[in-house]
């Protein structure tokens, strides 16, 4: 019996027996000391009463009821201590039998908290993670957290605070707290949370060990002051960014170091989760940050397959094709509704599965409206495990407005070329024909209308004429003719020519004029923009040998900021625009790129000399303004001129002068350069009465100026000579012969007496050729 006495005393297990009545007879030390009770207050009394809660009675009821009938249970309950407080066990129960009868009942108590703890802290950990991937952002998933940790233990006040390196700011994305709001972000202090980031070690702190801390410095108080502080990082690997926190304003309850274990263990699995859900919503930002840029780029994007088939693009793609949405680009075949050349997309293809990737090819692409782009194309293949096979991610740049004004540089800078060569010719041609016409000139006026040569020297002066009228068109395209600029009405223009042109093309010709009324005006050349009209309306008739329509128009034009006008770019404003239609044989595109080149013409031989369209083209452009044709073959042509457009009034045109004598007896100072013209211009004046020193060059009419000791009334020079210069020439006589008068010749605009093809206010000019009345009735002008 002894034995058996110290075996049951041994036991890890509380054990106790009853009688019928469910009072204690015996219980062992382990009982004892599991309930909180001594010997003496278990002994007799009623086991109900000392260990089962109130509502568990209705179990023991059961119990009692079962052990009657010779029954043996287990089960899995709670029992209550001495104190209130609840333990887990596992009771093993069975009737005591004496003489075939139940003398009592003998009861075992397994203490299962510690098991019970760790399920429910497994279960948790678990329920953590679900979370972590159901919850749709981390505030929903701090406050699942929070209920889960409120289930393990007291976490009635439960805060989270997570450090951005980024920022240096500390945050509170969860915070409830029932005598605190949720603090601001803010920089690092010296509270319980930034100790606990300095430290990265978990930390309980009770009243003592927080006035310990306070008395070293280590932390100041903030916030309203709690009776138990328990936290823990927020770690990853050894890095800790944030920290789970509970604390506890009643005595009734405190943490222990076993609530410690557990908030460290959730801390773990929430530390994982956290870092996970910031990543996913980085990685979400990421690609709504991706998504933004593809959808609002200005370039065209897409991700192809390998055969080419569209699979994604963005709206400038779209846009860029002429559709309405992505499900039609999606639904098109490239190969024949967007590449206008199917060998280009096969060498596209070929190119992507050779190197896997397209390094700025061009393409030319069709539109929806069948309208052809140029495109440059860059990409790269690429993998991912829900592709099925590489795919081309790629961007597609409309380089069509590119293309055009390089094409616009290249025909430029040809016809700057061309328009050099043309200048410089002619510029030599003058002088030539200067001498020519000039003594044709004087010839002719020895010669009586009876005499053998008249004829003869007749035709000489013709030709040179119609040669001085070739030069005069090459000067107009090469720009160097001389512009007098006045603001003119261009619907006048229009209707004063109207006369002169109706005979002009014939009767088999409808001429249609559309003036609209509130045209405006333009600074140009009223004698030049009568040219235009006149070799545009000429080169139309021409076109139309059958007979048709002739259709001249005008009206006013706002060109906005990055406009094109067909294949042309015009610098934004307000122009008057003159178009010029016929229903002739219209061109095509080869005939249209060379249509303003000098000499290039569609005509038979001896038809025309190819300066028609140069001219226009060099007049309009040394006006400012830009010159278009829109042509087809076999629907006739439009010629366009854009004007730039003035606010002025229009001027009118000067009235002829009064006749005046030719002569005169004043001193003339004549420097030029060229010789044969030297000279005949000397003979001229001379002949006219006028005494006359001259000069090769501007040193030599300085020279011939300070040797001189009358008055030089005139000074007649050339602009342009080896050395000193007409302008500089000038500049130095002024200082010494202030009251001497000026005229300048020149054969083109590109001297310094013109400004951008047009004469200086007061500069009195004479451009060569000219005849040897016109040198006279300048000459007298100037004097007069």
């Amino acid at each position: 019996m002894q034995f058996l006495e110290q075996m049951f005393q041994a036991s890890p297990d509380g054990l106790s027996i009853a009688d019928c009545d469910n009072r204690v007879l015996w219980a062992n030390e382990t009982f004892v000391r599991m309930f909180g009770y001594s010997a003496a207050e278990v002994i007799g009394h009623p086991l109900d009463d000392l260990v089962v809660p109130p509502d568990r009675l209705a179990e023991s009821q059961w119990i009692t009821e079962a052990l009657a009938k010779g029954e043996r249970i287990t089960l899995e309950t709670q029992r209550k201590k001495k104190d209130g407080n609840r333990l887990d066990v596992s009771v093993s129960c069975a009737p005591l039998l004496l003489d075939g009868k139940i003398a009592g009942f003998y009861a075992g108590y397994h203490d299962i908290s510690d098991r019970r703890r760790v399920e429910a802290l497994s279960s948790a950990l678990y329920r953590v993670a679900e979370k972590s991937s159901s919850a749709h952002d981390l505030q929903q998933f701090f406050a699942a957290v929070h209920g889960i940790v409120d289930e393990l233990m007291y976490a009635r006040n439960f805060y989270i605070a997570i450090y951005d390196p980024a920022t240096e700011l500390l945050s509170f994305p969860y915070f409830v707290d029932e005598n605190d709001p949720a603090p601001p972000p803010r920089k690092l202090g010296r509270s319980l949370t930034e100790y606990l980031l300095r430290t990265g070690e978990s930390l309980l702190a009770t009243p003592e060990v927080l006035e310990a801390m306070e008395d070293r410095g280590d932390v100041a108080r903030r916030g309203s002051r709690s009776l138990d502080w328990l936290g823990v990082p927020l770690k990853v690997g050894n890095h800790t960014f944030g920290a789970l926190v509970v604390q506890t304003y009643s005595k009734n309850i405190r943490y222990v170091d076993r609530d410690k274990e557990i908030l460290t263990f959730v801390a773990r699995q929430l530390a994982s989760a956290v870092e996970i859900k910031r990543n996913e919503q980085a990685l979400r930002r990421s690609e709504a940050r991706y998504r933004s840029l593809v959808q609002s780029s200005v370039y065209g994007i897409y991700r192809s397959s390998i055969e080419g088939r569209f699979l994604d693009v963005n709206p400038a793609l779209v846009a860029m094709l002429g559709y309405g949405s992505t499900e039609e680009i999606l639904l098109l075949d490239p190969e024949k509704d967007v590449f206008a050349n199917a060998e280009e997309h096969a060498r596209l293809i070929e190119e992507f599965r050779r190197t896997g990737r397209l390094d700025g090819i061009e393409m030319n692409w069709k539109r929806k409206d069948s309208s052809t782009i140029t495109v440059r194309i860059s990409g790269r293949a690429v993998s991912s495990a829900d592709e099925p096979a590489d795919v081309l991610e790629a961007i597609a740049e409309d380089i069509t407005d590119r293309r055009v004004l390089e094409d616009q540089l290249r025909q430029a800078q040809k016809m700057e070329a061309v328009g050099r060569l043309a200048g410089g010719v002619a510029h030599d041609f003058n002088n030539l024909l200067m001498v020519i016409s000039g003594y044709t000139e004087v010839i002719l006026s020895k010669l009586d209308l009876q005499h053998p040569l008249h004829e003869k020297v007749l035709a000489i002066q013709q030709a040179a004429d119609r040669a001085t009228t070739l030069t005069r068109q090459l000067l107009a395209f090469s720009r160097k003719q001389l512009l007098e600029l006045k603001v003119v009405d261009v619907n006048a223009i229009v209707s004063d020519m109207e006369r002169l042109l109706r005979p002009l093309i014939g009767e088999n010709v409808e001429l249609i004029t559309k003036l609209a009324p509130t045209a405006g005006h333009t600074r140009a050349d009223a004698g030049q923009l009568e040219q235009v009209l006149m070799n545009l309306v000429v080169n139309a008739k021409d076109a139309m040998a059958g007979g048709g329509k002739l259709t001249i128009e005008t009206q006013n034009l706002a060109v906005d900021e990055g406009q094109r006008r067909g294949p042309t770019f015009i610098r934004p404003g307000s122009y008057v625009l003159l178009s010029v239609t016929d229903t002739g044989m219209g061109m095509d595109k080869e005939t249209q790129s060379r249509i303003f080149e000098p000499f290039f013409t569609t005509k038979e031989m001896g038809k025309g000399t190819g300066l028609g369209l140069s001219t226009v083209y060099g007049i309009v452009k040394q006006s400012g303004g830009y010159v278009m044709v829109q042509s087809e073959e076999g629907h006739g042509s439009t010629f366009q001129i854009y004007l730039p457009r003035a606010e002025n009034a229009a001027e009118s045109h000067a009235a002829p002068a009064p006749r005046a004598a030719l002569g005169g007896t004043e001193t003339v100072l004549l420097v030029e350069d060229e010789e044969s013209v030297r000279q005949l211009v000397r003979e001229t004046l001379a002949s006219r009465g006028y005494k006359v020193v001259e000069a090769e060059n501007g040193e030599a009419g300085l020279a011939a100026a300070s040797k001189y000791d009358g008055t030089i009334h005139l000074v007649i020079t050339d602009v342009v000579m080896p050395g000193m210069g007409g302008r500089e020439l000038v500049k130095h006589l002024a200082q010494t012969r202030p009251e001497t008068r000026v005229l300048y010749l020149s054969g083109y605009t590109e001297d310094a007496i013109v400004s951008e093809g047009t004469i200086e206010s007061g500069t009195a000019f004479l451009q060569k050729p000219f005849t040897l009345h016109n040198l006279s009735r300048k000459v007298r002008e100037v004097l007069s």
